[in-house]
């Protein structure tokens, strides 16, 4: 039994919602949206909700058939929650568009088990994400009421669809874990593999730790089969646990850009490539030290390593070595193997590979690592390239067992909304929640199936703390995305973003008399994190800019240094509080654009399963801000990767920076196409990168092109941060 009238042809909202995509007299018919909303809510919603007589009937029926958990309810007084509820329903929520009541019906809310009735509306999700999060905490359950209802917090997809409820997936969003070069490391970095991907999310894979393909075994040369094997066994463990065939496992493997194995690894993502070595479903990712980047400036020979013998050299695996510091003692190490290739070559085979799938990701891991205020090396990110955290590697022995525990990486993510933020009546309280309801996550994961991941949670704290709906607020508000404005206004609010977090951190840190670990080896306990922010003024320098933070209290010089003192007594809890995930479905509930990143579409085409496809204007879409709504496809790429810079500047972990492209390139965009053809090269991407690295960008996700016949190349497939 399904839904009575979820795929019927007596409804009559998506009609109304596809008559957005014809223009009445030259006009885009704007209120179809609102039509099609209605009727959904009154087709769908009000035909399929199961009712109930009262609120404790509806939660005596939801504990007594198995759907939420006891556990969290226990700890409220039933009072509480009537008052909780009768405060949510007094704040009148209601969906701004048709998609954003669809993408919640369809994807998020609780439903029987027979799939014939929605058991929760919006009102019932947000309670269950509250109470659970406050953890009995009735004030702070009253500050997450008051943000969430108001679309100011918005927490990832695993966190916001499962909380409360009695079967459900982990809390958390990916995860990162190492390799290490020996069939100990590599058997048990499968094994985790297959566990994390049961238990949900993308899971982020290194395998720079590993010996090139020809080195030597136990001293017999040639033995080594190379990365590519590990490739495919990783690729079919995805397949294999995919949550009972509800999702696709996903994964992305990253290698150094100079291990021997490169070449074949950009290789077998081709669409040609041999089916032996083609991996089809796994995504690619790249870490790219300084080195490379002067190399190819040089037109310079580079000479790639294999861990081998790096590791016996040094006495660490791979991904520990400072390779850009350590180049040319490497290169003059007659006992380290290697071999050449010209880093133009190099460059071009990725930028090559990006034209044609999207991959690999870019990690600029030294620009990373001279940001990164942590004690310990970061070596890797996710399957969404925003996380960046310090991890320390294992040695493992042969009953699988660990005479060296490591650390790895688990994820757990948020999203401000930034339109909706910018109204707060108190940026501060509005931040101080979000961080406690990410701080409750880390606390109770227990992710004991991979204890690497486990320790790396417990000792670190980590939460990711991020923002979506840039473009909206920049059309909102009459500034052109990549202006000087625009970019003033991003570094403000993500200077602010940091300070708040910051802020809570410190406070909970007093609370749980607690620190991460190594608090005191952090540039954090030295104080020289907040030079800038002391000897800088990093406030609006434009009039336009100060108004739209008029009546909001911005951080000065002396509020940095008293947090200063603060931090340097008493400490902070979390290790990292930053991270801009891509989000997607997340955003159209929250009726604002993705992430920080442009539109691609003022009205929004969405291929949905079953139906067809679905219309979502732009946020705030008026004859008022239209010309406001430029095109990523149409957009310099260089104001995107501006604006991003300004964010990563205060961003103590990454952004999942896309890039968007035409196969054929609009004239006078860039001009260095001037004269030469309009088809997209491999020398424009060449130079974007290029770009990105002096811009101080740690990461770049997607190329994505859009294709001369309508195609998009370079699709999204982290659903845990994107849905």
């Amino acid at each position: 039994m399904t839904l009575k009238t979820l795929d019927s042809d007596k409804v009559t909202y998506y009609d109304l919602n596809n008559e957005i995509n014809i223009p009445v007299d030259g006009q885009i018919p704007l209120q179809k949206d609102q039509e099609a909303l209605t009727a959904f809510l009154k087709e769908n919603v009000a035909e399929n909700t199961m009712k109930f007589d009262s609120l404790q009937a509806r939660f005596d029926y939801l504990i007594d058939n198995n759907y939420i958990e006891t556990g969290f309810y226990n700890k409220y007084e039933f009072s509480f929650i009537e008052e909780l509820y009768a405060y949510l329903a007094a704040q009148k929520f209601h969906f701004g568009t048709f998609m954003a009541a669809y993408k919640f019906y369809a994807q998020y809310a609780l439903k029987t088990d027979n799939n014939a009735y929605y058991l929760e509306n919006y009102i019932d999700r947000v309670s269950m994400n509250v109470l659970y999060f406050a953890d009995g905490d009735t004030d702070l359950a009253m500050n997450l009421a008051n943000e969430m209802i108001h679309q100011r917090y918005q927490p990832a997809t695993p966190s916001f669809l499962n909380a409360g409820r009695k079967r459900r997936g982990e809390l958390v969003s990916c995860f990162l874990i190492q390799i290490t070069d020996d069939m100990n490391g590599i058997g048990r970095g499968i094994n985790s593999a297959l566990q994390l991907s049961r238990i949900g999310g993308g899971v982020g894979i290194t395998l720079s730790n590993l010996r090139g393909a020809g080195a030597p075994i136990k001293g017999i040369e040639g033995a080594a089969s190379g990365v590519l094997p590990v490739m495919k066994l990783l690729e079919d463990s995805f397949s294999y646990s995919n949550q009972l065939g509800q999702r696709q496992g996903a994964g992305v493997v990253y290698l150094d850009v100079f291990h021997p194995d490169i070449v074949a690894f950009l290789s077998a993502k081709k669409e040609n490539a041999d089916e032996k070595i083609r991996v089809k479903t796994l995504s690619l990712g790249v870490t790219v030290p300084d080195k490379f980047y002067e190399l190819i400036k040089d037109n310079a020979t580079m000479y790639l390593f294999d861990p081998y013998s790096v590791e016996r050299e040094y006495g660490v695996p791979y991904s520990y070595v400072d390779i850009t510091k350590e180049y040319d003692n490497m290169v003059a190490n007659e006992n380290i193997i290697k071999k050449t290739i010209l880093a133009r070559e190099l460059e071009t085979e990725i930028s090559k590979l990006q034209q044609e799938s999207g991959y690999p990701y870019i990690v600029n891991v030294d620009t990373a690592n001279r940001a990164n205020p942590i004690d310990g090396k970061i070596i890797m990110s996710n399957l969404c390239s925003e996380i960046m955290q310090v991890q320390t590697p294992s040695v493992i022995n042969n009953e699988q067992g660990f005479d060296v525990m490591g650390t790895d990486i688990s994820c757990n993510l948020g999203s401000t909304n930034i339109v909706n933020m910018m109204a707060s009546p108190d940026f501060g309280r509005s931040v101080d929640s979000m961080v406690r309801a990410l701080t409750f996550v880390t606390d109770s994961s227990d992710i004991n199936v991979v204890p690497t991941i486990q320790k790396g949670n417990s000792l670190a704290h980590t939460i990711g703390l991020g923002a979506m709906g840039l473009h909206a607020y920049f059309a909102k508000n009459h500034m052109h995305y990549g202006s000087a404005d625009s970019i003033n206004f991003t570094s403000v609010y993500f200077m602010m973003l940091n300070y708040h977090s910051l802020k809570a951190s410190n406070a909970i840190a007093q609370e749980k008399k607690e620190t991460f670990h190594n608090f005191e080896k952090s540039t954090y306990a030295t104080g020289t994190y907040f030079d800038k922010y002391i000897n800088e003024d990093w406030g609006p320098d434009s009039d336009k800019v100060a108004a739209l933070f008029d009546g909001i209290d911005i951080p000065n010089q002396e509020d940095w240094a008293a947090l200063k003192a603060d931090i340097q007594a008493t400490g902070l809890y979390h290790q990292n509080r930053l991270a801009v995930a891509p989000n997607g479905s997340i955003s159209y509930i929250n009726d604002t654009t993705a992430s920080l990143h442009p539109i691609i579409n003022r009205i929004e085409e969405r291929q949905e399963k079953k139906i067809g496809k679905i219309y979502y204007p732009a946020p705030y879409l008026s004859n008022d801000t239209i010309p406001y709504y430029t095109s990523a496809y149409d957009m310099d790429m260089r104001k995107v990767i501006d604006v991003y810079a300004a964010a990563q500047e205060h961003i103590d972990q990454s952004l999942s920076l896309t890039l968007f492209m035409r196969s054929t390139i609009p004239a006078g965009l860039y001009e260095w196409k001037n004269g030469r053809t309009d088809k997209m090269t491999t020398r424009d991407l060449n130079i974007l990168r290029n770009y990105a690295y002096n811009k101080g960008i740690k990461s770049i996700y997607y190329i994505r092109t859009f294709t001369d016949d309508q195609e998009e190349v370079g699709a999204n497939a982290c659903e845990s941060c994107v849905i």
